[in-house]
Formats: structure tokens, C-alpha cells, sequence
């Protein structure tokens, strides 16, 4: 099985997980960012992630990806569960978060920006988001006061490093994607469950963490 990506991407680390969690070994290629030949050709549009199988199987849409993996090899391990209160934990970082994230993504050797096309490919896209790059980085101390009483308040929603709601969920499929991208954020203040949580689901999915490259 290939599973087509970038290293950035949450989407993508939400399918990566699955494998991880399972031990289901896959073929993770990683494209371009301003590359879109292949999944032009694969779906039709230019997204990721993509999964092709042997078979002919062509699925698009990460949490497609997540339960037809979980269901089609072994025993499913995670339960159909996100808590209303990290699903609002979720809807509220998401509304400012890739304030920081996005603008250090390019300044840390990603495979997907290893061109100089793709950087600037990246930083015009998302520019047209968020604002200027500079300008976000420079109101950096704002956005890590917000985030740093956010994950103050997500810390008494941890219940085991194992898994956020007690049991392997698809809680932890959405959640932890968001929690690993903000480890590219140098400042950050990760209280102790929380920073369980990441290291230990960074472990259990084979899903590196940005900690020792935080900008």
C-alpha cells in the first residue's frame, strides 16, 4: 500500500496513525507541496492524503483512510468517540493555530518544501489565509499566551497517555495531529498530560514529533 502525503499536513497524520497503531506496514510517499500531477491522476483533485492499494483501491479523505484501515486489518482498536468537550477544545484552537504553526512549517526541511517552487507555492496559498508570514511570527508572544492557557484547560481532559479519552478513540485520531504540529513551536507550554499524551502517542503512531526543531 502507498500512502501519498506531506509531513506537515494533520490530515495526513491522522491516516499515518492508523498504521502506526496498528503495525500495518505502508509505503508513505511525500510529494511536493506545489506538485499536483499525481493526485490529479489518482482522484481528480489536488489533496492529500491519498491511499492506493495493490488492488486498484484509490481513497482520498483521512478519515475514510483511518476506519477502512481499522476495520479491514485485525481487530478494529478504535472506538467511534470524541467527547463534546475536546471536540469544542478542537473548534477553538483550530480557529487561530495555524497562526503559529504554518508560517515555521517552511523553515524546518520539510520533504514537501525541499524546492524552492513549493515554498513559495506554500507561502502565497496560505498567505491569502492567515496574512503574512512575518507578520504572524511577529505576533507570536500573543498567540502563545492563548495557546498556552488553551492546553492548560485540555490537560484535565487527558485521561491516559495511552489514549485521550481512557480508550484508543477517534478522538485521538483528531486530536493528537493538532497537538504534534504545535511541537514545531518553540515557547510552547505543554503541562504534564498533555506532554504524556503527545510523547506517548508520537511513540504508539510512529508519528515524529517537530520538538527538536521548534522555531
Amino acid at each position: 500500500m502507498r500512502l501519498y502525503t506531506y509531513e506537515h499536513c494533520p490530515y495526513c497524520v491522522r491516516a499515518r496513525m492508523i498504521f502506526g497503531l496498528k503495525n500495518i506496514p505502508v509505503d508513505v510517499i511525500v510529494l511536493a507541496n506545489h506538485h499536483d500531477e499525481t493526485p490529479m491522476k489518482l482522484v481528480g483533485k489536488k489533496v492529500v492524503p491519498i491511499l492506493a492499494d495493490s488492488d486498484g483501491m484509490v481513497m482520498p479523505e483521512s478519515l475514510d483512510i483511518v476506519r477502512y484501515v481499522d476495520k479491514k486489518y485485525g481487530e478494529p482498536c478504535l472506538k467511534e468517540l470524541v467527547r463534546d468537550e475536546v471536540s469544542q477544545w478542537i473548534q477553538n484552537v483550530s480557529s487561530y493555530h495555524n497562526h503559529l504553526v504554518l508560517p515555521r512549517f517552511v523553515q524546518i526541511g520539510l520533504k514537501e518544501f525541499a524546492m524552492p517552487e513549493s515554498v513559495e507555492y506554500f507561502t502565497m496559498k496560505k498567505s491569502k489565509i492567515i496574512g503574512s508570514f512575518a507578520a504572524n511570527l511577529a505576533q507570536t508572544p500573543e498567540y502563545l499566551a492563548r495557546i498556552n492557557q488553551d492546553l492548560l484547560a485540555l490537560n484535565d481532559l487527558i485521561v491516559s497517555p495511552k489514549a485521550s479519552s481512557g480508550e484508543l478513540a477517534i478522538e485521538d485520531i483528531v486530536l493528537f495531529p493538532i497537538l504534534r504540529n504545535l511541537t514545531i513551536v518553540k515557547g510552547i507550554e505543554f503541562p504534564n498530560k498533555v506532554a504524556a499524551y503527545i510523547q506517548k502517542m508520537s511513540l504508539m503512531s510512529g508519528v515524529e514529533l517537530y520538538t527538536d526543531r521548534a522555531v
